[in-house]
């Protein structure tokens, strides 16, 4: 009898099994690649981002949100940030002229707001390697569903235009030109 009661427990605990949700991989805003292309500088490299010091990526009682890749979140900010400089042709990280660093000081989420709603918080401050630096941040909301499952699963996605609106803010400020060492 007590063989038979753990089968029936292992088979449980199996079933109710956390899944990991995850943001899609990182793509261009063609928004984000016009106003880089018009920015009178070239040769920037984008090195290490931090993370924040206390973040939870658990969702509900459903799972955790994970990045693609084995990435970290802040990984994944930095390979966006630099994916959008290299198709506007102004990456190099060969011969920099500047190098930005980044540390993500906010990272949160909720997937419950008004109960079928959620968010993404967000704020970076970026450094570049010519002593500037500058600060944004993106506050998100989008709907996330009222099931545990989709709600974490909306909530995954909704990490993707978080960080394009981030990275919009990012290269649209006045900052940003001075940063990159263009019109100081």
């Amino acid at each position: 009898m007590l063989i038979r009661k753990s089968i029936l427990l292992v088979s449980l605990l199996s079933l109710t099994a956390c899944s990991t949700y995850t943001p899609q991989r990182y793509s261009i805003s063609a928004d984000n690649n016009v106003a880089l292309k018009t920015i009178e500088a070239n040769n920037i490299y984008v090195g290490n981002f931090t993370g924040p010091a206390n973040f939870s990526n658990a969702c509900r009682a459903a799972g955790p949100i994970a990045p693609p890749d084995n990435m970290s979140f802040e990984a994944y900010l930095q390979k966006a940030l630099a994916d959008e400089l290299k198709v506007a042709g102004l990456y190099d990280d060969k011969t920099p002229s500047v190098t930005l660093t980044g540390s993500l000081e906010e990272l949160s989420f909720s997937s419950s707001r008004g109960l079928t709603g959620g968010t993404w918080d967000l704020s970076l401050k970026v450094e570049s390697s010519n002593g500037h630096s500058t600060h944004v941040s993106e506050h998100y909301e989008f709907e996330s569903g009222f099931i545990a499952d989709t709600a974490c699963k909306q909530t995954a996605e909704a990490y993707f235009p978080a960080v394009q609106n981030l990275i919009g803010k990012l290269v649209t400020s006045p900052d940003f030109k001075k940063l990159v060492g263009s019109n100081l």
